[in-house]
């Protein structure tokens, strides 16, 4: 893992909170950024970006594979402060809420995969400052936050989730930081068809996996109802098969 400032991707969680009428937030990848998450609140996938954002990538975007017929949207995008585009997630299965299963007594069933363009060491937009390599501990930071985003431990009051949630990201992104800890354990998925080795780990709110692709983007996916083990990735070829 290169430093923090990259691996970290900013300061947003995975599924930020989004109006499908607002401006998309830019995280700060300087490395002057403040690492901090900013606020916790609830994601709201209904609330979707459109497929603007999606479409001024300069990189595949991957999603499950066609094994998975189920439902499909797109989330949203992670910009640079220059405007360029450096991940994005889509979504498959339920969409998921922050309260799920505590709220409605139904388990649901969702995985979201999230792609991060892979990035060599690069001068800003600005011309000011030096961007740091993103790696698959990126992606891993982005998929680990991004299920905390969507969980809410049982008997938790509304004050207290905040204090839990910065609490449980700085120990993702510490976890993200260290892929050859014993915390991970090594799972082989299908991408475009070849074997991949990803970096795999459970928790009580579901289950996080990184790596890499031959195509130039790191991997990450998070899920809570469906098994990591039966997944397979692939390139998206039509952005209009996500609602």
């Amino acid at each position: 893992m290169e430093t923090t400032s990259s691996s970290r991707v900013g300061a947003q969680t995975a599924e930020a909170p989004a109006s499908a009428d607002a401006p998309a937030q830019e995280p700060d990848t300087s490395p002057q950024s403040n690492t901090q998450p900013q606020e916790h609140t609830a994601p709201v996938p209904a609330a979707r970006r459109t497929a603007e954002g999606f479409l001024a990538a300069d990189f595949p975007w991957y999603g499950l594979d066609g094994a998975f017929t189920g439902p499909r949207w797109l989330m949203q995008v992670g910009t640079a402060a220059d405007g360029t585009v450096e991940h994005g997630s889509t979504g498959h299965g339920d969409e998921p809420s922050a309260r799920g299963e505590i709220a409605t007594g139904e388990k649901e069933r969702f995985a979201v995969v999230i792609t991060v363009a892979s990035n060599p060491l690069r001068r800003s937009g600005d011309g000011t400052g030096v961007l740091e390599a993103t790696s698959v501990s990126s992606a891993a930071w982005l998929a680990g936050s991004g299920l905390l985003a969507y969980s809410w431990p049982g008997q938790m009051d509304h004050s207290l989730r905040d204090d839990w949630l910065d609490q449980q990201t700085e120990a993702a992104w510490e976890l993200a930081d260290d892929l050859a800890g014993e915390d991970w354990s090594t799972l082989s998925l299908p991408v475009d068809g070849e074997p991949t080795p990803f970096h795999y780990r459970e928790s009580e709110f579901g289950w996080v996996l990184a790596g890499s692709t031959g195509s130039g983007v790191h991997l990450g996916a998070y899920g809570r109802g469906m098994s990591a083990y039966g997944l397979g990735f692939s390139a998206i070829a039509d952005l209009g098969s996500y609602e």
